[in-house]
């Protein structure tokens, strides 16, 4: 299904089933070694509650995610947005967690990427290098798996011939293909070659009331950044009746640019290798009582 809808927005696609490759080691350096394990998506708080105003109030801890899913100690994947309580600024979240269990403590290979204050560049840091929580705020959108090693789906794509970015892609292939039955997937992809539109959230949350995608985008700073990057894609086929955010995707990098995903910006050269699978089960988790379409992609 993945090869024959890539084909049609890339010039090379080849999907196949492999062994998880070990995820402990370069580039991705996470804290367990693959994403397979009862695998399950997990969707927390909502873009609601970060516009049109902020609700700093709403934070949450990954570790309690965990419980919340049935599945405590779970490696946690995905795109988020940092809590404002610890930070003390606004930031993007690059969650990567082997939450804690009844015998280990959590193991913390997030990252944050926030406006430099300096130069009003990126600012990628790994957030253990100042804190020492499991804390995120607003929302997240979380693939959550027992870490352990198994097969996975590797994708590879090239040369993009369409207007779709990779992951809105692979999204709306599944969509096209399964209809009303809502497919999830998560899991880690490298931007190996090219560039990419990234957004980074300002360190302020708006004053005034962001009331259209384009007041959001005016808001966001956007910035180009070169591969390699390493995205945590999170993404829905459809929505049951959840409220869900479809799709949603942040990276890091070893050369200090993070952030939110849009978009390759060189179709011609960008290459893609990821590796993903199936959720079995998706959780809805604090879904905000009134809600909007503003800013969801």
């Amino acid at each position: 299904v993945l090869q024959k809808g890539l084909k049609e927005n890339f010039a090379d696609a080849q999907v196949s089933v492999v062994d998880c490759p070990d995820l402990t080691q370069e580039p991705f350096n996470f804290p367990a070694k693959g994403i397979c394990g009862k695998p399950r998506i997990a969707d927390v708080g909502g873009v609601p509650y970060l516009i049109p105003l902020v609700q700093k109030e709403k934070v949450y801890d990954l570790n309690t995610v965990a419980k919340d899913i049935e599945l405590p100690g779970a490696f946690i994947l995905g795109a988020g947005a940092a809590s404002s309580k610890i930070l003390g600024v606004n930031a993007e979240l690059i969650p990567i967690v082997q939450t804690k269990n009844e015998k280990k403590p959590a193991v913390n290979g997030s990252y944050i990427a926030q406006i430099n204050p300096a130069d009003k560049g990126c600012l990628l840091e790994k957030y253990s290098s100042k804190y020492t929580d499991c804390e995120f705020g607003l929302l997240a959108n979380l693939y959550a798996s027992e870490g352990q090693p198994g097969k996975v789906i590797e994708v590879k794509a090239s040369g993009r011939t369409g207007e779709l970015n990779f992951v809105s892609c692979l999204r709306q292939i599944l969509e096209k293909h399964y209809g009303e039955k809502p497919v999830g997937m998560g899991g880690t992809f490298i931007i190996q070659k090219g560039k990419a539109k990234i957004h980074i959230m300002p360190p302020e949350f708006s004053a005034c009331p962001l009331n259209t995608d384009e007041d959001v985008n005016n808001w966001l700073k956007f910035f180009e950044m070169k591969a390699p990057l390493i995205c945590q894609p999170v993404i829905v086929s459809r929505d049951p009746g959840f409220d869900l955010r479809l799709e949603h995707t942040h990276c890091f990098s070893q050369h200090g640019e993070g952030g939110h995903y849009h978009q390759d910006t060189s179709p011609d050269s960008v290459q893609y290798l990821g590796y993903l699978l199936p959720a079995e089960l998706l959780f809805r988790i604090d879904r905000p009582p009134e809600t909007h379409l503003v800013g969801r992609d």
